[in-house]
């Protein structure tokens, strides 16, 4: 027995786990995929062995002490002990590994030397800083500017130019009207809790999923069961209630973060801006959450200007604002910010699209809420599959979906943390066809970017109904068709002596009824001979006689369809985009002498904030004036560039500009031909002076690859220049 005691050994799976895990890549924040949580359970398990190994090895050592047994047999129990405590160290070490992304820089290390490069080179601060700043504002410096702008631009480019869309800019400040039609005052919320000694607010699903996050991270010991329950928590957050959240909090024991008070149960708050509009303070408004009730509200002279014709698209960029509860994440939930937002009108019976054939073939990662409610992964799917198939609901839904994911592939986001998630049950609003989301992998997590719904009819028929202007579109019959029709005919001359001025609010609002509502007045006009009638426009009701209007049912011939317009909306968060492209472009190189790590923005030229860098290699009249004159050539083609005449070394020089993502610098060191350096590759070509600017221009217009021109011009050794 006491030999048996000594010798006790686990079962091989944790050889196999660990040697599962070294050959097993995983990039940077590479996205979850299913082989990467077989390996998280497997050592999750193997751990959970070796923990059971390591306390009956300890077991057996002190019942070897307390029988007296021989040294040898206890030196050799304890030699097994030390073993299975190493092997349990070294299961540990490759599960936090994965947890921590990648075995090396974690997460948290990566953000920082990110965050900091950032602020230090002004890309964004904290607002009103010296005043020590305001939660969830933030400032664009210089270069976070030009690329916020070249996001737009390429966005302006990529949608709006070519789709032919009707841009519109309304103001930000809204009448409460307009978004109590919309639904926004009643149901803008978020679910808060409150520290229930200091009062302190906080975002009821932010702490649990917080929570979860840090036991999955943090908690090697924790079972692969109990793991599953926490990433199935995870997944199903967005469908939780407000009892289900405040149930799961209390389960799980979450406090307030600071003080470690109870919290209070979960209930709604409106996250909009209110304020009133002019000085008498009558008119209530909010600062507006999105940009897209403006477009709603002027449907009507949109639908005119496109010549009365569907389908078409209005887009919007501009300011929004939300009273965000607990705003964190530097840029990506802030209560001010840039909003880019597509309306997609169509007919609801067609949602047919001519193009849809262009991105039918792309394939990509997928997350549709099958696979979420069962605890399974995203996973690449083509998109004519997904449509054909239903789980996208439309083409034209699944065109939208296809030209966003070229959008931001083409911005510099990686495809391979970059999904499109399907909204569960809980999240879609009852008069939702389907709904998606690009969701984007960062420090933080998965990140909602862009939101692609399609609303079906229900903005503009609630504008329609609140206003009493009919918010539709027509579709003309070849041949007129006989159909049986409820008949709203208001009496102008009864109406115009009873109302005077107010004739056509009354007249608008009558016209607009749906059925039901008419038949019901019919009814009462018929036993009463009156009744009460409120007209929206007016903010009053109104005394509607039998005399002032008839209704009833005719056939007749008509020779158009009257319809409301669905509409599929595609919402872009524009700072959450650029802040992912921000990590998704950073990385750190060795310096050429090795002896410190140089941080690098890989933007691609479309959004780089600096296309170029001009440098003399030393102060020389003559190289400077050459440098100015490439300068020049640079800014008449478009191409914004700054031009460096320091007497800095040119490797610093080359730091610097990496620093800023500059993807191309050109470098004076004669006065006929200069050098071109590309940023990532380091490689250099040698051209004419005088054609400097012109092979810059062509690359970052996209008609030349750099692979075109190093295959085109004499290569340069950077050794000697970079010295």
């Amino acid at each position: 027995m006491l030999q048996r005691l000594c010798v006790l050994r686990v079962s091989g799976s944790i050889s196999s786990a660990a040697a599962s895990f070294h050959r097993t890549q995983h990039s940077l924040f590479s996205s979850a995929s299913s082989a990467m949580a077989a390996t998280e359970e497997s050592l999750r398990k193997a751990l959970a062995e070796k923990q059971s190994a390591v306390e009956a090895q300890g077991n057996a050592v002190r019942a070897l002490k307390a029988a007296a047994a021989p040294k040898s047999d206890i030196d050799a129990a304890l030699q097994s002990l030390n073993a299975l405590k190493l092997e349990k160290t070294d299961v540990e070490r490759h599960l936090q590994s994965i947890l921590s992304a990648d075995g090396g820089l974690s997460r948290e290390a990566f953000r920082q030397a990110a965050v900091n490069t950032l602020e230090r080179r002004l890309f964004y601060i904290p607002s009103f800083k010296i005043y020590r700043g305001v939660a969830g504002l933030f400032d664009y410096g210089p270069p976070g500017c030009a690329i916020k702008s070249n996001v737009l631009a390429f966005w302006r480019q990529h949608f709006v130019l070519e789709e032919n869309m009707l841009e519109v800019d309304c103001p930000s400040v809204t009448p409460e009207v307009v978004l109590k039609a919309s639904g926004h005052v009643d149901k803008f919320t978020d679910l808060m809790v409150k520290d229930e000694k200091t009062g302190t607010c906080y975002r009821a699903d932010h702490l649990l999923k917080d929570f979860c996050n840090d036991k999955l991270q943090k908690d090697l010991t924790m079972s692969s069961e109990k793991a599953a329950e926490l990433k199935h928590v995870l997944a199903t957050l967005d469908d939780l209630s407000a009892e289900a959240l405040g149930a799961k909090i209390k389960e799980y024991g979450i406090t307030a973060p600071e003080t470690k008070n109870p919290l209070s149960d979960p209930y709604p708050f409106n996250l909009m801006f209110q304020t009133s509009i002019g000085p008498s303070g009558l008119i209530p408004g909010y600062m507006r959450p999105e940009t897209a009730q403006g477009i709603f509200v002027n449907f009507k002279d949109l639908y005119y200007y496109n010549g009365n014709k569907l389908p078409f698209a209005a887009a919007q960029i501009g300011q929004a604002f939300r009273n965000e509860i607990s705003p964190r994440q530097g840029l990506l939930r802030v209560r001010e910010f840039t909003l880019a937002e597509i309306e997609h009108f169509v007919d609801p019976e067609d949602k047919s699209h001519p193009k849809y054939k262009e991105v039918a073939e792309l394939e990509f990662l997928m997350f549709p809420r099958e696979e979420q409610m069962s605890g399974q992964s995203a996973k690449r799917i083509r998109l004519g599959e997904a449509v054909s198939k239903g789980i996208v609901n439309n083409e034209t839904l699944g065109y939208f979906i296809g030209r966003v994911y070229l959008f931001l592939t083409r911005l510099g986001i990686d495809k391979d943390r970059l999904r499109f998630r399907q909204h569960l049950a809980n999240e879609m609003a009852h008069y939702a066809a389907d709904c998606w989301d690009a969701e984007i992998e960062c420090s933080y997590g998965w990140i909602e970017c862009v939101g692609i719904a399609d609303r079906s009819a229900y903005d503009l028929r609630a504008h329609s109904d609140k206003s009493g202007v009919p918010l539709v579109a027509q579709e003309k019959f070849s041949e007129p068709k006989e159909v049986e029709k409820l008949v709203i005919t208001p009496v102008k001359k009864e109406l115009g002596l009873a109302f005077k001025g107010s004739q056509k609010n009354v007249v608008e609002a009558l016209e607009a009824m749906k059925e039901k509502e008419a038949l019901d007045m019919k009814a009462a006009l018929e036993s009463k001979g009156e009744v009460e009638f409120e007209v929206c426009t007016l903010g009053k009701t109104v005394t509607i006689t039998n005399k002032m209007v008839t209704i009833q049912k005719e056939k007749k011939k008509e020779h158009q369809r009257v319809f409301t317009p669905s509409v599929i909306e595609p919402s872009f968060g524009i700072g959450r985009i650029i802040y992912c492209l921000f990590e998704h472009s950073f990385y750190m190189r060795p310096s050429k002498a090795g002896d410190e790590q140089l941080n690098v923005f890989r933007f691609p030229a479309v959004v780089a904030p600096i296309k170029c860098t001009v440098f003399p290699l030393v102060q020389n009249k003559q190289y400077e004036d050459v440098a100015k004159y490439i300068s020049k050539s640079l800014t008449v083609a478009g191409i914004s560039n700054k031009i460096d005449i320091t007497g800095t070394s040119i490797g610093k020089r080359y730091a610097r500009t990496d620093e800023l993502g500059v993807p191309f610098a050109i470098t004076v060191d004669s006065t006929s031909s200069v050098t071109i350096r590309e940023r990532d590759s380091k490689d250099q070509v040698r051209v004419d002076a005088e054609k400097a600017a012109s092979v810059v221009r062509e690359v970052t217009e996209g008609h030349k690859t750099w692979q075109d021109v190093w295959s085109t011009f004499p290569h340069h050794s950077s050794a000697s220049t970079e010295e």
